[in-house]
C-alpha cells in the first residue's frame, strides 16, 4: 500500500489475491438508508465476494434498547460472531455496497471487542463489481469459532456521557450528517426529530473523506480535518444520526495516528428525540 493510504484500508487487488487464505474473513456490512432506494439483504443474496459472511448491523446489536444498532454487550457480540465462524485471530476484511459508508462502523465495532487485525474494502462491492471481479451466490459454511472480546468499554459514548462533553467542552465534538441536517435547514429522515446540531460540534460529513467510494489518501484527510477545526491534539467524540457514519471519521482520525477519540453510539437518533436537550441550528459553530 502508499504511505499516504490508511493503513486500516485493502484494496481489492490484494483481497483477490487471498480469497482462498483460510486465516481471512470476509464481511459484508452492507446498510442503506431509505433515500438508497437498495436493499442490502437481495443485493447479498444476488451476488458477493466469494467466502464473504453477511454481517446484519441491525441484528449483531443490544436489543434491549428502541434505539437501532447499538453495541452489543461483548458476551452478545462474541457468540454471535463465533457462530458465523469468526474468532478475534481471524484476519478481518469488511466491505459495503457504497464502498465507505456502513463498513467502518463494523470495523470499529469489531476492533472495540478486541480484534487486532481489522481492514475495510477500498472501493467496496460496488468497485469490485464494476472492476469485473468474482462474485458468488454460495453462502459460506465456517465452523463455528470462539471470539474472545476483549471489550474496550471506554471508546463507546452513552448519553449521560455526551450530555457532560457537551455542557464542559471536554472533547471536541465531530458530526457526520450532511451540512443541512447539520444545519437545522433539512428535516431528519427520523419522524418527530428536531434537526440542527449540539452545541459546539463541527461539521464533518461523511461523503467527503471517499471519492467513489474510494477512501481519500492521508494528506488530504488530514487537511479535510484540520479545515472542518477539527485540532488533532485534542480528543474528539464522532457523532451521526444513528452510529454508523460516524465511524467513518474514526477511520479517518485512526488512520492520521489519532487515538484520542470515542463515538457516541445514540448519536441524533437519541440526542436529537429528546426534549432535554440543547440543540443549536445555523451555519456559524458556537465559539467557546
Amino acid at each position: 500500500m502508499s504511505d499516504t493510504a490508511s493503513r486500516f484500508v485493502v484494496s481489492a487487488d490484494w483481497l483477490q489475491q487471498r480469497l482462498a487464505d483460510p486465516a481471512i474473513r470476509i464481511l459484508d456490512a452492507s446498510f442503506y438508508l431509505p433515500a438508497h432506494k437498495r436493499d442490502a439483504e437481495a443485493e447479498y443474496a444476488a451476488g458477493h465476494i466469494p467466502g464473504a459472511i453477511r454481517f446484519d448491523q441491525d441484528r449483531i446489536a443490544d436489543h434491549s434498547t428502541p434505539l437501532p444498532h447499538m453495541v452489543p454487550t461483548p458476551e452478545i457480540f462474541a457468540e454471535e460472531v463465533g457462530r458465523l465462524g469468526i474468532s478475534d485471530r481471524h484476519i478481518i476484511v469488511v466491505y459495503d455496497g457504497i464502498g465507505l459508508f456502513a463498513s467502518p462502523r463494523v470495523w470499529w465495532l469489531f476492533r472495540i471487542m478486541g480484534a487486532k487485525n481489522v481492514f475495510v474494502l477500498d472501493g467496496g462491492l460496488d468497485g469490485w463489481k464494476a472492476e469485473g471481479r468474482p462474485l458468488t451466490t454460495a453462502l459460506p459454511d465456517f465452523a463455528p469459532e470462539t471470539f474472545h472480546a476483549s471489550f474496550d468499554a471506554s471508546r463507546v459514548v452513552d448519553f449521560e456521557t455526551m450530555r457532560r462533553i457537551v455542557d464542559t467542552h471536554a472533547m471536541q465534538i465531530a458530526d457526520a450528517r450532511g451540512p443541512g441536517r447539520f444545519n437545522g435547514t433539512e428535516p431528519e429522515p427520523r419522524a418527530g426529530m428536531r434537526s440542527g446540531h449540539m452545541p459546539g460540534a463541527v461539521n464533518l460529513p461523511s461523503g467527503v473523506f471517499a471519492e467513489k467510494g474510494r477512501f481519500k489518501s492521508l494528506p488530504e484527510l488530514e487537511r479535510i480535518v484540520t479545515g472542518a477545526g477539527i485540532d488533532l491534539s485534542k480528543p474528539v467524540v464522532t457523532t451521526c444520526g444513528s452510529g454508523i457514519t460516524a465511524a467513518i471519521i474514526t477511520l479517518a482520525l485512526e488512520s492520521l495516528g489519532h487515538g484520542d477519540n470515542k463515538l457516541y453510539d445514540g448519536s441524533w437518533t437519541e440526542w436529537g428525540a429528546r426534549p432535554d436537550t440543547a440543540v443549536t441550528t445555523g451555519k456559524v459553530m458556537d465559539k467557546e
